[in-house]
């Protein structure tokens, strides 16, 4: 954004001002609400969010600074919520996907591992392997990460919690693509082993809680709208 284009120190005061009433509103409305679905509450939210979106555009533009506040997406990412109020158990989706784009640092990382350990179990977490190289190999990790991605996605997997790969995913060689988390209410807890070869068929939509996503999409709306994006 060229400097003629940037929001005067003026008009940031202003949004920010602005964020401080509609916040006043929202509390307001809450106070008085009459009840869950209170459509005065529902307005003050929206005027709330859009103030402070506005606000963080604003900040970001003549500062290059954010704000920590999390703007929430737009109403039809989820069709309307049918679970029940006060879900009695959860089921958290997650999907992250990689490129791999550095396959010789992948095998060297899950050779090293393997040589750390050697009982480690390349198929260490049950996928679907489009392979030659058959069980009894898979088994002993040492003898085949070298050359195979698939056994040394395995050993990798099988040695780190999600979370970790994604927060050192460059040190593995891989590159973040999209991820998504979702936190929906189901009725009961399914007996152990009941969904698991088929964990995501019945993902229900409109029994989603709450969602998190992280795409480039939002970088690519940041982009062409000059302003920050959120996830």
């Amino acid at each position: 954004m060229s400097d003629a284009a940037q929001p005067t120190a003026a008009e940031v005061r202003a949004a920010a001002e602005a964020v401080k009433v509609a916040l006043d509103r929202h509390l307001e409305a809450v106070e008085r609400r009459t009840g869950d679905d209170d459509p005065a509450v529902y307005d003050a939210f929206n005027e709330l969010a859009a103030a402070a979106e506005a606000y963080d555009e604003r900040l970001y533009d003549r500062y290059d600074e954010v704000t920590p506040f999390e703007i929430p997406g737009s109403d039809d990412s989820l069709p309307p919520y049918a679970g029940p109020e006060e879900p009695n158990a959860l089921s958290v989706l997650i999907r992250r996907d990689y490129a791999v784009v550095e396959t010789q640092r992948l095998l060297a990382q899950a050779q090293r591992i393997a040589d750390l350990d050697p009982d480690v179990d390349a198929p260490a977490i049950e996928v679907e392997l489009d392979t030659d190289v058959d069980a009894e190999e898979r088994g002993n990790a040492v003898a085949i990460v070298g050359g195979s991605v698939h056994a040394a996605l395995g050993v990798l997997f099988g040695e780190y919690e999600p979370d970790e790969i994604a927060s050192r995913h460059k040190e593995f060689g891989l590159e973040e693509g999209d991820s998504t988390l979702w936190v929906a209410a189901v009725d009961e807890l399914p007996e152990p082993g009941e969904w698991l070869n088929a964990p995501f068929e019945e993902a229900d939509a409109q029994r989603v809680v709450c969602r998190f996503d992280v795409s480039s999409v939002f970088d690519d709306e940041f982009d062409e709208a000059d302003g920050p994006g959120h996830g």
